[in-house]
């Protein structure tokens, strides 16, 4: 992935933390400053009281100086200590030098095992702008080459890895949700139109539904003039609310422009989470799961009509709070008609699908879990409820299908079986057996059927391409920036 010119924050956080020293910048600071003062080393040296190689280290940007070292410093070149630790370096030239020892110090130049230039005041300038293009251009050819479905599979793995160790809940991001609908002064009910328009307005941005929002986009956020676009069309498989809720968590959460996969996809987790803790307020979203759990009645449907939300954003919420304010542990699953996971997340043991970087997206569901058995259920208005015995124990699941642009989908919510009594549903008779990732569960044909087709048979396979392709370039994968930034210019007049 790269950051060539995507914005990286409209205005700076209100209560930032203080920013780490940057030791490179500083070092070609006091060298330029100490050039410009016509001080040697030796000069310098004598009025701080420090050796000529203790202030090379420091001008090279290979030691930190102490505080009491940096006001001598400042003193000695007559000038404030604001303007010694300035992040602007002090011309062209510095500038340069900073960027090509950061590369030079990088992981990507070290793998490499090249040579290390010796940065100094003899080094042509043209030689400096040759050798930084040189480095922007190999680290943006390297970036493009990991951003692979590999590589984007193994970040999501580690994603869920660190989701499951937090059993899926953020409370820096209940806080954040907890702020901001208390902004408005909203307490309890489903979270209206209006009152989303209001969150927007108070954190300083006007909505503006258009025609011709970028195909690629769901929303565009102009930093500039705080305007966020959204769509005008009606038909869509995202609740709007929530697209307009994730909009605003970028800005909320002060997200930077991504600078990997694995960033841009902890930044969408991020998002999500925060527009699910609005619409489904933490506080009030406890209470109601803990009456029902009361009354051994839990029910996904019912969160969803509690708080007026799509059944997925209502299991995804669920799996936020399970853990944490009910002590169950749970696992969710959004699975294709075809078979395939499309979203999954655990934290009881269940044994998902998965290939070598530890991805579950892109697997094949087992054919006897309720995630698949669901879709040749007649009744699709109706929960459907399953008991499956595996090798990693009985498990209880919930699920839905839904229709949407890409096709039909099951949403399943599980629970180990110890865990079955505080739900509705559990009185089932529907069981099946399921051995996966045993091949001889579902994935390879019974004998008798394999005996009388095999050689015998020759399908037309749908080719998905996508999986040969790699992942789409840029900060945002699949943005187009060039359309992205001729919308905005189109609509600034507006």
């Amino acid at each position: 992935m790269t950051t060539s010119s995507w914005n990286r924050q409209a205005t700076p956080p209100s209560s930032a933390a203080a920013p780490e020293l940057d030791v490179i910048s500083l070092g070609r600071r006091v060298r330029h400053l100490r050039k410009a003062a016509g001080l040697t080393l030796d000069d310098l040296s004598a009025a701080v009281g420090t050796a000529p190689s203790q202030l090379s280290l420091i001008e090279n940007g290979k030691r930190e100086p102490k505080l009491g070292l940096l006001q001598q410093l400042a003193a000695a070149l007559n000038v404030g200590i604001d303007q010694l630790l300035g992040s602007e370096p002090p011309n062209r030239r510095a500038a340069l030098e900073i960027e090509l020892e950061r590369y030079q110090r990088s992981a990507i130049y070290e793998s490499l095992k090249l040579p290390k230039i010796r940065i100094s005041s003899r080094l042509p300038l043209d030689v400096l702008e040759s050798m930084v293009g040189l480095q922007n251009e190999l680290e943006r050819k390297l970036n493009e080459q990991i951003a692979t479905p590999e590589e984007a599979r193994r970040a999501n793995g580690e994603l869920r890895a660190m989701m499951r160790e937090r059993n899926n809940y953020f409370p820096e991001y209940e806080a954040e949700a907890k702020k901001v609908l208390a902004m408005v002064g909203h307490t309890n009910g489903p979270l209206s139109q209006h009152v989303i328009a209001d969150i927007a307005a108070h954190l300083g941005f006007s909505l503006h539904h258009v025609g011709d929002l970028p195909h690629s986009t769901r929303s565009v956020t102009d930093l500039k003039n705080h305007r966020i676009y959204l769509t005008q069309n009606q038909r869509t498989d995202h609740d709007p609310r929530s697209v307009l809720l994730q909009a605003l968590g970028h800005y909320v959460l002060g997200h930077k422009t991504p600078t990997n996969y694995g960033d841009f996809l902890m930044q969408r987790v991020a998002t999500n989470y925060f527009a699910a803790a609005l619409m489904l307020p933490e506080q009030a979203t406890v209470e109601f799961l803990q009456r029902a759990k009361q009354a051994k009645e839990i029910a996904v449907e019912d969160i969803r009509d509690a708080f007026a939300v799509s059944y997925e954003t209502a299991a995804h919420r669920f799996t936020n709070l399970a853990t944490q304010h009910l002590d169950i542990r749970t696992h969710f699953q959004k699975t294709h008609q075809s078979g395939i996971i499309y979203k999954a997340y655990e934290n009881d043991g269940v044994t998902f699908p998965q290939d070598h970087t530890g991805a579950i997206e892109g697997q094949p569901s087992c054919k006897y879990w309720t995630s698949r058995m669901v879709f040749d259920v007649a009744d699709k208005f109706s929960a459907y409820n399953q008991y499956t015995d595996t090798p990693a124990g009985t498990y209880w699941c919930t699920a839905r299908t839904e229709r949407s642009a890409n096709g039909e989908f099951s949403l399943s919510v599980g629970v180990p079986y110890a865990q079955v009594k505080w739900f509705r549903g559990r009185e089932t008779t529907e069981r099946s057996t399921s051995t996966c990732p045993d091949e001889n569960c579902c994935r390879r044909p019974p004998a008798e059927l394999a005996s009388e087709w095999a050689g015998n048979a020759w399908p037309s396979a749908r080719a998905h391409s996508h999986l040969l392709a790699a992942m789409p370039p840029g900060a945002f994968p699949g943005v187009d920036e060039t359309e992205v930034y001729s919308f905005l210019q189109a609509h600034s007049g507006s």
